[in-house]
């Protein structure tokens, strides 16, 4: 999902809601303490330079029960990052205080926010060594194009 999708979203919520992988909510008194842009400047293992970019959202849950961050106030700090950081239309990566920090994609289901896990990938499979997959063949079907018969003598 990315910043304009975000704001679209927001501006028909009633609440803000994120839904973590497993199904467990973040808990709604929640606050988003950074809204930034990531940079990323690096070399793949195949030797090109690669840059990336993504709006990156911080949650955090404090023992503050009665906070609740309301679809409005969202949007203000989105227009506010864009405003004073020159934030553009960018793919959300949210951070989440789990077993460290983690890091997930961003989707939308009509109802709540969902973080997604997110997957490494080697960039430079042709340059790695990476073996393609064998074709998986059914032991079953192999049997059935070389059938041989009982008194055949091709067993």
């Amino acid at each position: 999902m990315n910043l304009e999708q975000i704001k679209n979203h927001l501006n028909t919520a009633e609440v803000v809601n994120f839904q973590l992988p497993n199904g467990t909510m973040v808990p709604e008194h929640f606050h988003v303490t950074e809204v930034g842009v990531v940079t990323k400047h690096f070399i793949d293992c195949g030797g090109t330079i690669r840059n990336e970019k993504v709006a990156n959202f911080q949650l955090w849950d404090a023992n503050d029960f009665e906070h609740r961050l309301k679809p409005s106030k969202l949007l203000n700090i989105i227009r506010l990052s864009e405003e004073k950081l020159g934030l553009e239309n960018l793919e959300i990566e949210v951070e989440y205080q789990g077993a460290t920090i983690e890091k997930y994609g961003l989707d939308f289901n009509g109802t709540n926010f969902l973080l997604v896990s997110k997957q490494t990938a080697c960039l430079a499979e042709d340059q790695c060594g990476i073996p393609t997959e064998k074709q998986k063949i059914n032991l079953a079907d192999v049997g059935a194009k070389n059938t041989c018969t009982p008194g055949g003598k091709c067993c």
